[in-house]
């Protein structure tokens, strides 16, 4: 099938791709030339192991093209999904929905034949159905469907996400076109038992949002008892271990630590109360302003856990190892790692952070940090060390050859990620 992808960010590039993966004919349609041009290089602007491949495989199979003219797209296809950002408004909860009304009001009008719209993008409720009003006032003589098919990827395994779901959900409206479309686009994996949920377009806006909504409560429930087991001298990770072999809990996102971040959790909580207020339904959410509240607090009781041990953090030379919110991602949106960095530089301290592939992005947001090239530099001198991305290589360190280079014998882990036994055993004092 012919069909077209706006948006060739993270999740606009990563479906096109695996679209033309699954055998269809896609064009990527984004009005940043720069990024289109990396794209048809074959080269990634962002990273996303296994990504590049399924990219370059495709361009050069002649099934994955790229421009910036909404005229082509729209002669190419009668399939369009949208899969543009949708970030928090400055200084507010709601999303920011203007790259998506931006691309039906330009898109719209210059469609000639019956088409598809597929929303993928994360959005607030009653966003489908407010641009299914305007589809209707910009469509000339043609039937323009809009329906939701929001994505579940999880930064560092989008490609297995996208080509192996573990679900499909559809939001559309009854009789309409969609659901064929749909169930041809996703056929092979429809045949190798992938379920299409078929709902109404409201039930497929909060299907996604609230996903997210309770995965995030579950980071941010194990952080709250974290806080009362180390009130109590309790084992986090043993009581998490303990209550994830529950399999009506399960032991996934019940990792103690500094927290959630990215681009996805943290907005989206925040746009579901925005609008669940709207909706005259704001006391139905307030448990998610506490989710958001201890998921910050986690970031300055790190801070506090540093200071600590360090006696003071003024003139402490600090080594904070990981950026990005998670690994797998070069993603530094609302990091976690980058925040606490960030206070401890304001109270004073030295911060030298190394991420293995989040330095980029580190610089353009915080540049007044010091930056190394390697975990062992970053090392270097250091009175306090910080695991606060659990990168594998920052797992395997060898604490011996840290003592060789560092000055002091702090070492906070952020993540809960490291042996303990093997650091206090080579002269550290653990801290988690």
């Amino acid at each position: 099938m012919k069909m077209t992808v706006f948006g060739a960010g993270y999740l606009g590039a990563t479906h096109a791709a695996c679209m033309a993966e699954l055998g269809h004919e896609v064009l990527g349609v984004d009005t940043n030339r720069g990024k289109l041009a990396k794209l048809e290089a074959g080269d990634v602007p962002f990273y996303e192991p296994g990504l590049p491949e399924v990219l370059r495989r495709n361009i050069d199979q002649g099934r994955l093209n790229f421009t910036d003219s909404y005229a082509e797209a729209a002669a190419w296809a009668k399939t369009h999904f949208i899969a543009v950002g949708t970030p928090q408004k400055k200084g507010e909860f709601g999303a920011d929905l203007s790259y998506i009304d931006a691309v039906i009001d330009e898109l719209v009008p210059l469609l000639t034949d019956d088409a598809v719209l597929f929303g993928k993008s994360t959005v607030p409720v009653g966003t489908a159905a407010r641009l299914t009003t305007r589809v209707s006032q910009l469509a000339r003589d043609v039937d323009v469907e809009v329906s939701w098919n929001p994505e579940f990827l999880r930064e560092g395994y989008a490609v297995a996400d996208t080509l192996h779901p573990d679900r499909l959900v559809l939001g559309t409206r009854p009789g309409g076109r969609a659901e064929q479309v749909a169930r041809e686009i996703y056929a092979s994996l429809i045949v190798d038992g992938v379920p299409l949920l078929v709902t109404d377009l409201a039930t497929a806006e909060l299907v996604k949002v609230s996903a997210n909504a309770f995965l995030a409560t579950k980071i941010s429930f194990i952080n709250a008892v974290a806080e009362v087991c180390e009130a109590a001298g309790a084992d986090i990770a043993a009581l998490s271990d303990a209550i994830g072999r529950d399999p009506r809990i399960g032991r996934q996102f019940l990792n103690a630590g500094i927290g959630f971040g990215g681009g996805c959790l943290p907005k989206d909580i925040r746009a579901f109360m925005a609008r669940a207020g709207e909706l005259g339904a704001d006391q139905a959410l307030t448990l998610l302003r506490e989710v958001d509240g201890i998921n910050m607090r986690r970031r300055t009781r790190m801070v506090e856990i540093v200071r600590a041990a360090s006696g003071t953090l003024i003139g402490s030379r600090i080594a904070v190892l990981g950026a990005a919110f998670k690994p797998g991602s070069d993603d530094v949106r609302d990091s976690p790692a980058l925040n606490v960095a960030g206070q401890l530089q304001l109270n004073g301290a030295a911060v030298t952070v190394y991420d293995p592939h989040a330095m980029d992005n580190s610089r353009r947001l915080f540049p007044t940090l010091d930056y190394s090239t390697s975990a062992m530099e970053a090392c270097e001198g250091a009175d306090s060390v910080l695991v606060l991305t659990e990168w594998p290589e920052f797992v395997s360190l060898d604490p011996t050859s840290v003592s060789d280079v560092a000055r002091g014998r702090n070492i906070i882990d952020g993540r809960y990620c490291l042996n303990r036994q093997d650091w206090e055993s080579a002269g550290w004092t653990y801290h988690a």
